[in-house]
């Protein structure tokens, strides 16, 4: 087990517990592989849409992750490349978005931004495109290792062009999830490899495609998490003993069950180490937002189960899910999809054995996941552990997700190794396959290109569209009463009417609140993530006085864990005493507010900084990182000097 475990990056030969299949289809590197590149090229009919002039803004999540990329780009200019907190949410009053949100699909459109100078409409085009094509990629090594090239081809393209993969790239627009949809292959992938060739290659893949795909979208993660724990324990109970047709031995070997679960587990948990840096604040600090806002009025789900007739409607629309069942969005499985997935199954069934039970976890994965969508499985969403994690979903056709990956999966079993033995070239039945998935989809490659309604991007139209839509208005836990507008809004408003550059706020204090007779507030400094301040109290005849009373700075920002207040030793100087952040007492916000001490006159400095759980989740996540990296390292040089020493032989 430990020199399996070692193989480091080279090529691991075979174990006894290895497919039959998964070492013919590995044969031939991926990137000689013509049906690879076949699949990458097919993939242009449905990146096509983003190419076109102009923007689809009317779409659900369009404009969100727009703005999102903004905030995000916001934090970067002011040197935080993992941003927490975003500056301009709720109008202006802040909210931990990427402290709850997976980051990393607006991190890599924050690169273009940045580092290529593309504007902000571009740089989230390219990442949908990039979700594209990582997905076919994704789906295609995935099925490629125990079904053949040309399963693999089918189930890639299947992947792409499923309906409810279009509908949430180009009805939804959420760019989150649609960049999840390549980290689920991967981590399947990753895991069945890890269990049928061990090495350290595959422990690593798991860690980092686990961690990838909480990084990206926590809400994809928390659904698809099940799925592959069932398959993980299907492929421990078949593959960790001598071939047979049954799935259980005569006894059970829990000591192999146990070896053999080893690598895949230890690569689970590494996986969750290395995203504790968003793991651990997501799950110590949720809490202090107010979740009722994500499942309350039109977020409710009881309104939003799909009716059976639906997966099967040809309806095909734009818009958002509407309570019942006169949707004008469509959530078909695909009829294609769906015929081959049940075809493949029944012509697959005889010539396979072992395969049988991963095929069953898929066929069990995909009905389950479609029964809680439906009305039928309603009844699930109100019992008290089930439906906790149900509700995570906050759609119940979000579950579709797993519904289409599972009859992916499926579909290419119609081309089999068993059944089509692999050849270079692309076969008439093979070409008639790929042609009727893709004339499947045609109607549905389309997107409604619209000028945004709040003008160009711009702090102004952010408070448009927060206004206009009821988005994006995410508040703390301290918060009484959600703010419709605010006098940072009216400031980037008024801007934009005067025909003038829209610029940030040069400070969050409320001035409204201070007594200037007893306490002279000046900003000096500011930013996303801090405002440095001078005061003077008792200010009388232009000299400042020690006052015994006590005088608060309120400002304009949500109190959130992580903010803290420093007495400066001078302007812009080291901090000599830390002063107590607190919610306002009054009021309906919950803004911050810092108590002046009594000294005459000074420098105060409002900082955001990382909590106890973000320091730890930090600290995990780089020490597991560096692990990694450095077994990489070891595995690769044992690897060599087993090659070396083969030779010598």
């Amino acid at each position: 087990m430990a020199s399996n475990f070692l193989q480091g990056f080279g090529h691991a030969q075979p174990t006894q517990t290895a497919s039959p299949v998964a070492a013919s289809a590995v044969s031939i590197p991926l990137w000689r592989d013509r049906f690879f590149w076949l699949t990458l090229a097919l993939t242009s009919f449905a990146i096509a849409p983003f190419l076109l002039p102009g923007y689809f803004w009317g779409a659900n999540d369009a404009r969100h992750h727009v703005y999102f990329l903004f905030e995000y780009d916001r934090s970067v200019q002011d040197g935080i490349w993992w941003p927490r907190w975003s500056p301009d949410f709720a109008f202006g009053y802040g909210y931990p978005f990427f402290n709850i949100y997976g980051p990393l699909s607006h991190f890599l459109a924050e690169l273009l931004l940045h580092f290529l100078h593309v504007d902000h409409i571009t740089a989230i085009e390219s990442i949908f495109v990039l979700s594209i094509v990582g997905s076919a990629a994704a789906m295609y090594v995935y099925i490629r290792s125990w079904q053949g090239r040309n399963a693999a081809l089918v189930a890639a393209l299947v992947y792409v062009y499923i309906p409810y993969h279009l509908f949430n790239l180009y009805v939804r627009a959420n760019l989150a999830e649609s960049m999840a949809f390549v980290w689920l292959p991967l981590c399947l992938w990753s895991v069945r490899q890890s269990v049928v060739r061990p090495a350290y290659r595959w422990f690593a893949a798991i860690a980092f495609c686990y961690a990838g795909l909480l990084l990206t979208s926590n809400l994809i993660f928390v659904l698809f998490t099940p799925l592959l724990a069932g398959y993980l324990l299907t492929l421990v109970l078949v593959y960790s003993r001598p071939k047979s047709d049954g799935l259980l031995p005569p006894r059970w070997p829990i000591g192999q069950w146990i070896r053999c679960a080893l690598l895949p587990g230890l690569g689970i948990v590494a996986g969750l180490l290395l995203s504790a840096i968003f793991l651990l604040p997501l799950i110590l600090e949720r809490q202090y937002v107010l979740q009722e806002q994500w499942f309350d009025g039109r977020y409710d789900f009881h309104g939003h189960f799909v009716y059976f007739w639906q997966l099967f409607s040809p309806t095909w629309g734009f818009g958002t899910s509407k309570i019942g069942p006169n949707d004008t969005v469509g959530f078909q499985l695909g009829m294609v999809p769906l015929c081959l997935a049940v075809l493949g199954v029944i012509l697959v069934w005889s010539a396979v054995q072992r395969q049988r039970w991963e095929i069953l976890c898929f066929i069990g994965a995909g009905l389950v996941a479609t029964l809680v969508a439906l009305q039928w499985g309603a009844f699930l969403w109100d019992t008290p552990l089930i439906g906790g994690i149900l509700a995570f979903a906050q759609f119940p056709w979000r579950w579709f997700a797993l519904t289409g990956l599972c009859l992916s999966v499926l579909s290419g079993l119609v081309v089999h190794e068993r059944l089509l033995p692999p050849t270079p070239h692309l076969t008439l039945p093979l070409l008639a396959l790929v042609a009727m998935i893709l004339l499947s989809s045609y109607p549905y490659l389309q997107v409604e290109i619209k000028e945004p309604a709040e003008g160009p991007v711009s702090l102004a139209a952010l408070m448009r569209f927060q206004q206009s839509s009821d988005e994006m208005t995410g508040s703390t836990a301290w918060v009484k009463e959600i703010p419709t507008w605010s006098h940072m809004a009216d400031t980037y408003i008024n801007q934009d009417a005067a025909g003038l550059p829209v610029l940030p706020v040069t400070t969050k204090v409320d001035y409204t609140a201070l007594d200037y007779a007893k306490l002279a507030i000046g900003s000096e400094a500011h930013s996303t993530v801090m405002e440095e301040v001078y005061f003077c109290t008792n200010k009388k005849e232009g000299v400042c006085h020690v006052t015994h009373e006590e005088r608060r700075i309120i400002y304009n920002q949500f109190y959130y864990p992580g903010w803290r207040a420093y007495l400066l030793d001078g302007k812009h100087g080291q901090p000599i005493q830390e002063l107590p952040v607190e919610p306002e007492t009054t009021g309906t916000l919950g803004r911050m507010t810092v108590a002046v001490p009594p000294v005459g006159q000074g420098f105060i400095l409002l900082r955001f900084e990382d909590t106890p759980p973000r320091l730890v989740g930090k600290y995990l996540s780089v020490a597991t990182l560096c692990l990694l990296l450095g077994g990489g390292v070891i595995a690769a040089w044992h690897n060599r000097r087993r090659s070396a020493s083969k030779v010598d032989r």
